[in-house]
């Protein structure tokens, strides 16, 4: 018998279990409130830009984010306007345009980080030093995880 996608060979995690506690997780940590009042496809923009490590094509932040093509050049229009991104040719094929990510648009992100850090620091001491422990220890396995999702072949 072969096994379902969220079994594991040996049973150490539940993952449907997991999966609702990442959602349930996002749904609160998504609205956490913030002083940057944009839009999550403007936020998830800027972090793909961020943690990309230089500029993206605008025809693979389209698959990235999972945004119609005229949307997405409709946002970077609106974030290239607000000094957040720029825009520039690809030099590898004049048809292509490179979107880069600005120091404003950097800011960002690090404000962004700075408020969650800021309303999950009261809440994270409030749980048990054992709930704390269990958190850090699975830190290095959440960072690999995010690592193989990312890397993961879009299809």
């Amino acid at each position: 018998m072969d096994p379902t996608p969220d079994a594991l060979p040996d049973d150490d995690l539940d993952v449907d279990a997991f999966t609702t506690a990442i959602e349930s997780f996002n749904r609160f940590y998504i609205r956490l409130p913030t002083l940057e009042k944009l839009s999550f496809t403007t936020l998830s923009v800027l972090d793909t830009l961020a943690s990309a490590g230089g500029p993206i094509r605008l025809t693979d932040l389209t698959r990235t984010e999972q945004v119609s093509q005229p949307g997405l050049t409709q946002l970077v229009t609106r974030l290239e306007r607000d000094g957040l991104v720029e825009r520039r040719p690809d030099p590898s094929d004049g048809r292509a345009v490179l979107v880069h990510l600005t120091e404003a648009g950097r800011q960002v992100g690090r404000s962004r980080h700075a408020d969650r850090t800021r309303h999950l620091a009261p809440l994270i001491a409030r749980l048990s030093p054992e709930q704390r422990r269990a958190i850090a220890g699975a830190l290095p396995a959440l960072t690999r995880l995010a690592e193989l999702g990312r890397a993961r072949p879009s299809g």
